[in-house]
């Protein structure tokens, strides 16, 4: 069945305004920046991981994500390679504390790497928050920050990825 020639008319311009709405659309942020994501060396969790991902990407980051159980040496390896406006390493199995200290030990042992902002977050430990002095040992072992995985970390964190380098796209 055909339709009368307005409701034609009528279909045709309702299919040009995505279109047209698109092309009104405002200019994309787009981070000149790589982010590296990774999970601890001993935590095979995904979601957190896909979760960052998401976030960043969103923000407009390039992001390589090293997925789970990430061994230390390939850390740094693609660190060296990728030389990312972040490092981000993520926990849930409550285990980050340790694995943390020992993964951006490693890090900070390269001088090339020696700058390269790096952040940890999540369930650092498996009784609940850390204290003030495991946070400062975490700060002193090489961390610019770290976060909780409670709603206050994520808003943090969102402010650290603000303050990131970024050029508008048109």
């Amino acid at each position: 069945m055909s339709l009368p020639a307005e409701q034609n008319k009528a279909v045709a311009a309702a299919q040009d305004q995505p279109v047209a709405a698109a092309q009104n659309l405002p200019a994309v942020v787009k981070r000149d920046a790589t982010v590296i994501v990774a999970g601890g060396t001993s935590d095979s969790h995904t979601w957190n991981l896909v979760f960052l991902q998401l976030l960043l990407e969103e923000m407009g980051f390039d992001v390589v994500n090293l997925g789970p159980c990430v061994p230390t040496d390939l850390l740094v390896s693609e660190s060296l390679a990728r030389r990312p406006a972040l490092l981000v390493v993520s926990s849930v199995n409550g285990h980050g504390f340790q694995d943390g200290i020992r993964m951006i030990g490693k890090v900070r042992e390269r001088d090339e790497l020696s700058a390269v902002p790096a952040v940890i977050g999540g369930k650092l430990g498996i009784a609940g928050a850390q204290s003030a002095e495991q946070l400062a040992e975490l700060i002193a072992a090489g961390y610019d920050a770290v976060f909780d995985d409670g709603a206050e970390g994520i808003a943090s964190f969102r402010r650290l990825l603000d303050s990131l380098p970024q050029r508008v796209l048109t």
